[in-house]
């Protein structure tokens, strides 16, 4: 129970202190001049990104690598298949031509570049499965490219301004401070109450990071979605799941694996085409039904999916 009790004040640590970090580092950028694009592409998208970040870490420096790729994993198909199906049931989701022919694609090539680094022993008949540091540099290689062709997308759309709050040089200082001290030590309580837990049930890492942290870590892009949808800015909606998951494994898992090479255990590849899957599915449903969108049915059909892939990473303990 009190291993319970510290996870749920980790998230809400972890969750409020990116919440306070960005909105005084947007303010404070504001105040020194910087563009609301770069605002909205550099603090603001790293801010919903910063829960998976610090987690792994935390996760990485302590050895725990089942929890880092499970995180990274775990947020990204329930981004797809729960955030994005919870999101079209409520209102079905237009998709903009960028995101349909570059970003989810991106996503998708994502998905398929873990496959390709994790599999050593396939490819270069070594003795096992890792994420090198050299993976993970190259894995940030393909993420400057994404924020550099994000940057021009968005100098093209001046329209989409980033809101900052009017915060003193002082107050904007104390929250970025407060934030920090939240993001750290939120992380710092999830990753060790998350392992005391698994070890507690007998349960893996793996289990826990792909379920219980993974989601817990997402409440950012779950909550950025749901009230985009509600609102009827749709393209937002899918904008964010689809930009966090690209996040999640370019910048992500690529800083993961430069702190520690993470080794791959034979059932991480499960997750591994999951992943993929749901990318493809995600592409697959765009050109289904009237003009480019994910429907009602197709969200009740993800949502489904990932229902059916938590009971059975239940059932596999």
């Amino acid at each position: 129970m009190l291993d319970v009790i510290i996870l749920l004040a980790g998230f809400v640590l972890l969750i409020l202190g990116a919440d306070k970090l960005v909105d005084a580092a947007s303010s404070l950028a504001a105040k020194m001049g910087i563009p609301n694009i770069v605002i909205g592409l550099t603090i603001v998208a790293f801010g919903t990104s910063a829960p998976e970040l610090v987690v792994n870490v935390f996760a990485a420096l302590e050895g725990s690598t089942e929890m880092v790729l499970g995180n990274v994993l775990g947020s990204n198909i329930f981004n797809v298949l729960a955030i994005l199906g919870v999101s079209a049931i409520i209102y079905p989701l237009s998709v903009k031509t960028n995101t349909t022919w570059l970003e989810i694609p991106l996503s998708l090539l994502a998905a398929i570049a873990v496959l390709v680094v994790a599999n050593d022993m396939l490819f270069d008949n070594a003795a096992a499965d890792y994420i090198s540091r050299t993976d993970g540099m190259i894995l940030l290689l393909f993420f400057t490219i994404f924020l550099v062709y994000n940057l021009k997308i968005a100098q093209n759309n001046p329209a989409d301004e980033e809101e900052t709050k009017p915060y003193t040089y002082l107050k904007a200082g104390l929250f970025i401070t407060l934030g920090l001290v939240g993001l750290v030590l939120g992380g710092r309580l999830i990753v060790t109450s998350a392992v005391s837990l698994a070890q507690a049930f007998g349960l893996s890492e793996r289990l826990i990071a792909l379920t219980v942290v993974s989601i817990g870590t997402s409440l950012p892009e779950l909550a950025t979605s749901i009230v985009a949808v509600r609102k009827k800015k749709v393209d937002i909606a899918i904008g964010n799941v689809v930009g966090s998951n690209i996040f999640n494994i370019f910048l992500i898992l690529g800083v993961s694996a430069i702190v520690t090479p993470l080794q791959i255990s034979a059932n991480a590849f499960i997750d591994i085409a999951i992943n993929i899957a749901a990318g493809m599915l995600l592409f697959i449903f765009i050109f289904t039904g009237r003009g480019r969108q994910l429907s009602r049915a197709e969200g009740i059909v993800f949502l489904v999916i990932y229902l059916a892939y938590v009971a059975f990473l239940v059932t596999q303990g």
